[in-house]
């Protein structure tokens, strides 16, 4: 995985012998004239009509450099606005870069924008002929798949009406019918599975695994992290225009997310509340392994210890409880002290040490907050939290937030039994 700040050839390109790539970019960057406001309108106006100052630009897209080799498939993700539908129709060669270099070798069929490439007023069988002819098929070779792209949209008598009457997702659904009939050496795709039917969605998913297992070549834009993760095996975050982070789909998906979390992580969560004297706090909080060894990431299904220090205003100990929460906020697990009859020992007056251990940590990859908070030693009120952060680590296709232990057994006989009597 590669995360640095600017991203030069040698990150992204090989250089041992190999076929070459099926696509290949080179410090691609793509301006627009920027005219969002009145005056930068007029100012464009007065620069065309008199050729007198410059033009606003807005840069779309800077330095983007990758390669795709054939059977492999590349994730795209990032916010809105980022670039990534910009760099997607470079790519299909709808919009021309800027600057830097682009190399294309094979074909391509790109499902855009909604309906692109399709005409309003054409019915979907005249829109068959035009997208698939785009798409640089043959008349012989449309009329020869024609009927199978007629029986994959699904969408019945609709076929002989104007698409301008169509929903989104019957639109869609013509257009990837298209690219299946066409089976492009690079299949691009720009949130196509976020449209139509769970059904619809489910028969594009099996027919891109399909097209993968026979050595397809997908780049695919996507919100869905799912479908980055189990698509795709590389992944590209953009971010601002530039290529944010490289690597393996699941490591950049994970921190994308993590990125929104803390993105939006609700200002109270601070790392520190400071409250006045005379309670019961929580003076210090660090994590540990088992070796009693200071830190901030551990390895999935590792060894964590949560240790502090808290004072006590009248040499009580205080009841300590814990927690685990996502860097948004959204609880996890927590317990407290008195929930074994725990006592934080005493190890200055009025100052206790506490530490408790997880012997196999199941959260999954990515980031988390830890909150230790000091009660009172009747554990019925609340008076301190302090945060720390702790980053997992590790390979694994398990979603959510944490792993429980678990095996698949075989099929009992009695299980047929079961089906039999629910069908009766």
């Amino acid at each position: 995985m590669h995360r640095p700040d600017r991203f030069s050839d040698e990150t992204i390109f090989s250089t041992n012998m190999q076929p070459a790539p099926l696509i290949r970019l080179c410090q691609i960057g793509k301006d627009y004239p920027s005219v969002s406001t009145s005056g930068n309108r007029l100012r464009m106006i007065a620069s065309l009509l008199f050729r007198r100052g410059e033009i606003p630009h807005f840069c779309a897209l800077q330095g983007v450099s990758l390669e795709l080799k054939a059977g492999e498939s590349l994730g795209l993700i990032g916010e809105n606005g980022a670039g990534k539908s910009t760099l997607l129709k470079i790519i299909a060669g709808v919009v021309k870069p800027s600057t830097g270099q682009i190399e294309v070798n094979g074909r391509i069929g790109a499902l855009l924008e909604l309906g692109s490439g399709f005409h309003p007023e054409y019915s979907g069988l005249e829109n068959i002929h035009l997208a698939a002819a785009l798409m640089g098929m043959s008349h012989a070779e449309i009329d020869r798949k024609l009927e199978d792209i007629v029986q994959f949209a699904d969408i019945g008598s609709h076929i002989h009406e104007p698409i301008k009457h169509y929903s989104s997702g019957m639109v869609v659904r013509l257009g990837f019918a298209v690219a299946t009939a066409m089976r492009p050496d690079i299949l691009i795709t720009d949130e196509v599975l976020a449209v139509g039917d769970e059904s619809f969605q489910k028969k594009c998913i099996r027919w891109i695994e399909d097209y993968l297992a026979q050595g397809g070549t997908l780049l695919l834009c996507s919100h869905s992290m799912y479908h980055i993760q189990t698509l795709c095996q590389k992944a590209v975050w953009i971010h601002g225009g530039r290529m944010h982070m490289y690597g393996n789909s699941f490591d950049v998906t994970r921190e994308y997310l993590t990125y929104h979390e803390e993105k939006n992580c609700r200002a109270e969560h601070q790392e520190h509340q400071v409250h006045p004297e005379g309670i019961y706090q929580i003076r210090s909080l660090w994590l540990e392994d088992d070796a009693g060894t200071e830190i901030a990431e551990l390895e999935m299904g590792g060894v964590l210890r949560i240790c502090g220090v808290a004072h006590s205003p009248d040499e009580r100990p205080p009841v300590i409880l814990f927690g685990v929460a996502r860097v948004d906020g959204t609880s996890i697990y927590g317990t407290h002290s008195n929930e074994t009859a725990y006592v934080p020992g005493r190890i200055a007056p009025a100052t206790y040490g506490f530490c408790v251990r997880l012997p196999r940590l199941p959260l999954l990859p990515g980031k988390y907050t830890i909150r230790a908070h000091a009660m009172d030693p009747e554990g019925l009120r609340l008076f301190d939290t302090v945060n720390t952060t702790l980053r997992v680590t590790g390979q694994t296709r398990d979603y959510s937030l944490c792993r429980l232990e678990h095996e698949w057994l075989p099929a009992r006989p009695d299980f047929a039994e079961r089906e039999r009597g629910a069908q009766e």
